[in-house]
């Protein structure tokens, strides 16, 4: 949901951290998870690693939003899959991660999440598919070559986000409508005014009176 964005950017950039320029990262210079071409694509076309040093907090939303969130359509999937999905583009590319959630809820895995993708997630419990992609992610991770150092962070990352995508998830459902209360049952008829026993008894009187007439 749009809603989410700012929360599911504040929780990825806590896995982000500031500046790398690791010789085995093939993003390259990155800072907060902003690669220097993506920076250069969406903010400034000539910009140096010093230019993205400085990124500005409306800098960095703006390629988070452009180049990760709005490819994977996060805006409509369900609370809690959007933020699995979108940490999942943010760390190993939009494509990849709108293929694994297709391949999870199983439609065509053309890297593009449309209609199709999202009414079949949609369809299924938000927590299987958070789980199920979760697990699938790790199985890509631990297959690249890369895993040997960085394989640590990431099992963290993928746990922190396979938590807080289910806490998502379920804090958004509904709670169950109250049940309706049984009808009150109806009052008990008031009890008879005193006109009413003294009429009473006056016709028992009579009833006697005639009685005795006979």
């Amino acid at each position: 949901m749009d809603r989410n964005f700012p929360r599911a950017l504040a929780l990825v950039l806590k896995h982000e951290g500031g500046w790398s320029d690791h010789t085995d990262d093939p993003g390259g210079p990155t800072m907060k998870g902003v690669t220097l071409a993506n920076f250069r694509r969406y903010v400034k076309p000539d910009a140096t690693k010093d230019d993205l040093r400085r990124i500005t907090d409306e800098q960095l939303a703006t390629v988070y939003r452009r180049f990760y969130w709005d490819a994977v359509h996060g805006a409509e999937l369900p609370d809690g899959v959007d933020y699995a999905v979108f940490d999942f583009a943010v760390n190993s590319g939009p494509g990849r991660a709108a293929k694994y959630l297709q391949g999870v809820v199983g439609v065509v895995q053309d890297g593009r999440i449309g209609p199709a993708t999202i009414s079949a997630t949609k369809a299924m419990m938000r927590a299987t598919v958070i789980n199920d992609l979760c697990d699938k992610r790790m199985t890509f991770l631990y297959g690249l070559k890369t895993w040997p150092t960085f394989g640590r962070g990431w099992t963290a990352r993928v746990s922190g986000v396979r938590a807080e995508a289910l806490r998502l998830s379920a804090s958004s459902i509904p709670a169950p409508a109250p049940t309706k209360p049984a009808p009150a049952p109806y009052p008990a008829e008031p009890a008879k005014g005193l006109a009413f026993f003294l009429q009473l008894i006056g016709k028992a009187l009579a009833w006697a009176f005639s009685r005795k007439d006979h």
